[in-house]
């Protein structure tokens, strides 16, 4: 804006790929999920796990509106070996990657189909059309600074008999 380069009336929309898969951490030297541990390697560089983890792209997208992120996503695993492959490069264990995820590695042994999503901002889409920076007339349930819907008293209190009927206690 300082320089003149944004004209308020052109919509400039831009989709960002090629992001890193895994990040290392000299901390606890070991790789970390850029996005999360079930994003898909780009499908031209499953090998590089083998042998190259951190040259890895992950198959995840952004996409931007006049310098906005308004949307992001990935395309998911869907193969049982380059899960556990992922896992592996994570510092996961057999027996940690068994018990955590067991379920969707099983769940892989029937097939899945390739699949992903995307996650639309749109309170900040309908801000960006209206020409506006802040998105705070345009969400839906709004809240305070302290996560708080003034609105509707949000969070609240649970009462003994809900505690109850859900077999849940409260420890202090």
């Amino acid at each position: 804006e300082t320089l003149g380069l944004r004209n308020p009336n052109e919509f400039a929309p831009l989709w960002v790929t090629d992001f890193p898969l895994l990040k290392w951490d000299e901390e606890s030297n070991s790789y970390h999920a850029m996005h999360h541990p079930f994003t898909s390697p780009k499908l031209d560089q499953i090998d590089l796990l083998k042998s190259n983890p951190g040259e890895v792209k992950a198959n995840a997208y952004d996409l931007v509106l006049n310098g906005n992120e308004i949307g992001g996503g990935s395309i998911r695993i869907h193969d049982k070996n380059i899960q556990s492959l992922m896992f592996k490069n994570l510092g996961f264990s057999e027996k940690q990657a068994k018990e955590q995820f067991g379920f969707l590695m099983n769940a892989f042994e029937y097939g899945a189909p390739p699949h992903g999503g995307i996650a639309l901002g749109l309170d900040r889409l309908v801000a960006i059309l209206d020409g506006n920076e802040s998105i705070k007339d345009y969400i839906a349930f709004p809240k305070n600074n302290s996560g708080k819907d003034i609105m509707i008293d949000a969070p609240s209190s649970i009462s003994k008999d809900q505690l109850d009927e859900l077999s849940l206690s409260l420890k202090k």
